[in-house]
């Protein structure tokens, strides 16, 4: 099934649910209704805003559908921004005058011969109306620039869902373009020219982006122009545009996430076997797993903490029928991962497959990711977007997660293949940059790629007899920084802090001095009454290592490195006391 398929079918979901606009209508953000006298005088301004929060937030409202900008001036019909409706816009020297007329001219044609009481006060309104009305009541500076609709004083509903304006908006869409056969539907239709504006992916233009665009010659294909090179009737580019702006709204029950610069969209499909509550309840559970309940708007804590227990389960290895929420292993699943390009959208990667395969394969993720001590709470396994963030940000913020990388290391997560070498890359540049390598996060990531494409696997906890030179050269490290501190106690900048970066990549080099240093060291630390584990320690690991120390380290073997060095630097380091019982026991034993 292909993505806009997949969408297709998701408003027929809507639609059951009576969540779908009509045909021809598209929800937008609305902040204002301006109500409207008879002779159309605006006698009030209705503020729709949600005060809840901090910031008031614009309604969002079924209105007649938007048409594109993408140039030019474009009036909406029945609504638009202060600037259309009334030659008004908080910045200075832009067109609102052209907008004005372009909205008076569309307006007044198009209602000349209506004689609907609603329909004749806007035209009543747009034949009087002067910009510097806007200056006196019922208006205010600060409603500049937001979407408004209008109202006839005195009804309930709204101009644009009078029975009159419904049916003038049906006789306008139904221009008459020549039928092709669809390719979402299979059916011969009229042919959308334009595709629908999608909105709500973080980081495009905030009046929406097109999935599916061709404005250029170079996009275009046997001389057609257009939507002709994609061939989807009107209604169906219709439904999946809308659906897919409805997946992606923000707020309480969104089934959309961020990971890295690509927004994902996610739902389940109905079925014979899978009704709406089921499809819910695993679009919910899918929104726990991979972080989307982190966002603001989550469900009920009691609902949310029953999730993350199923979700410890997952990674157990636990089947979806073992989780008690009653999810249906069967159940279709969908992840579209989409991030911005200019004024159109890029398929970062589209996911399907059943629910219970995709809980195999998370539950696998968190297998590779295992790593003691557990850098996280084990309870709540970590979400791609806060694996990414720890072990690959700069400053361990979100919008320095690489570019790129959220989408490949996704489709690696649930597709089930090789995580991208590049999530290596990044998480061993950030070591070198600085980055603590004794939080595990880093560890815990380079574990996962390495037993995901290596033959040669790490271990999840401390492995003292591992063969591989560039573990025990990371486990000898941590010996000599546990050491320094033994002889020094608390420092300004430790061998770490000092030598990591070069250790890691030219052992050769740097860990000659370093053992150079560490009889002083030692003899400092017995001094203090510590460090009677040293010697032994040291003696142990190199009975590990060739003679000759290998000059270099290729990006995988530096990986390995930073495994060693978090295993034995979260190693406590045995008390004195504990070494001087240890060495007169052996005594005891040999004499």
């Amino acid at each position: 099934m292909t993505v806009l398929q997949a969408l297709d079918r998701y408003y027929g979901r809507m639609a059951e649910r009576g969540e779908a606009e009509a045909p021809g209508f598209s929800r937008e953000k609305i902040s204002f209704t301006v109500v409207l006298s008879p002779d159309g005088m605006p006698v009030a301004v209705l503020d729709v805003r949600d005060h809840s929060g901090r910031k008031p937030r614009p309604a969002l409202m079924a209105v007649p559908a938007a048409f594109k900008r993408t140039a030019g001036i474009k009036p909406n019909l029945l609504w638009d921004k202060t600037s259309y409706l009334f030659g008004r816009t908080a910045a200075a020297g832009l067109r609102a005058a052209e907008e004005h007329a372009a909205f008076c001219k569309a307006h007044l044609d198009l209602l000349a011969n209506e004689t609907d009481a609603g329909l004749v006060a806007l035209r009543r309104f747009l034949e009087i109306w002067q910009p510097n009305r806007f200056d006196a009541d019922p208006f205010q500076l600060e409603m500049l620039d937001s979407n408004m609709v209008f109202q006839l004083d005195g009804d309930l509903r709204r101009l644009h869902e009078r029975p009159a304006a419904q049916a003038l908006l049906m006789r306008q869409a139904g221009g008459g373009r020549a039928t092709s056969l669809c390719l979402i539907t299979g059916l011969q239709a009229p042919i959308a020219r334009l595709h629908p504006s999608i909105k709500g992916v973080d980081g495009a233009q905030s009046s929406g982006a097109s999935l599916v665009s061709f404005n250029l010659d170079a996009f275009s294909s046997y001389r057609k122009s257009q939507g002709d090179n994609a061939p989807t009737s009107e209604a169906a580019a219709f439904r999946y545009g809308t659906a897919l702006n409805r997946l992606l709204e923000r707020g309480p029950g969104g089934n959309r996430l961020r990971i890295g610069d690509a927004t994902v969209a996610f739902w389940a499909d109905t079925s014979d076997a899978v009704d709406e509550a089921a499809a819910r309840l695993a679009e919910d559970f899918f929104g726990e797993a991979s972080g989307a309940a982190d966002q603001p708007g989550t469900e009920d804590r009691q609902e949310a903490a029953k999730l993350r227990d199923a979700l410890t389960l997952v990674a157990q290895g636990r089947p979806v029928a073992e989780l008690g929420l009653g999810l249906v292993p069967g159940t279709h699943f969908h992840l579209l991962g989409l991030a911005p390009n200019a004024a159109r959208l890029s398929v970062r990667f589209w996911l399907e497959d059943r629910l219970d395969v995709f809980v195999a394969r998370l539950a696998r993720h968190y297998a590779d990711l295992a790593i003691e001590p557990s850098p996280w709470n084990p309870a709540k396994p970590p979400s791609i977007q806060w694996l990414l963030v720890r072990s690959t940000a700069l400053l361990e913020k979100f919008d320095n997660i690489p570019p790129l990388l959220a989408g490949e290391v996704t489709r690696a997560v649930l597709g089930g293949g090789r995580y991208p070498r590049m999530l290596l890359a990044a998480a061993i540049t950030r070591l070198r940059a600085g980055d603590d390598p004794r939080r595990g996060w880093h560890a815990s990531v380079i574990k996962a790629v390495l037993n995901r494409s290596e033959q040669e696997k790490l271990p999840v906890a401390l492995d003292p007899e591992s063969p591989n030179v560039a573990y025990q050269l990371g486990r000898l490290f941590a010996v000599l920084e546990q050491a320094q501190y033994a002889a020094l106690g608390k420092v300004n900048a430790s061998i770490a802090d000092r030598y990591y970066a070069a250790a890691s990549a030219t052992p050769a080099r740097v860990f000659a001095p370093l053992l150079r240093g560490l009889r002083n060291h030692t003899a400092d630390a017995h001094r203090r009454g510590q460090g009677g584990w040293i010697d032994s320690k040291v003696g142990q690991i190199m009975l590990q290592l060739p003679p000759d120390l290998p000059r270099t380290l290729r990006l995988e073997d530096q990986g390995r490195f930073a495994v060693g060095y978090y295993h034995e630097r979260a190693t406590r380091a045995p008390k004195a006391a504990d070494v001087h019982a240890d060495e007169t026991q052996n005594t005891e034993i040999a004499q």
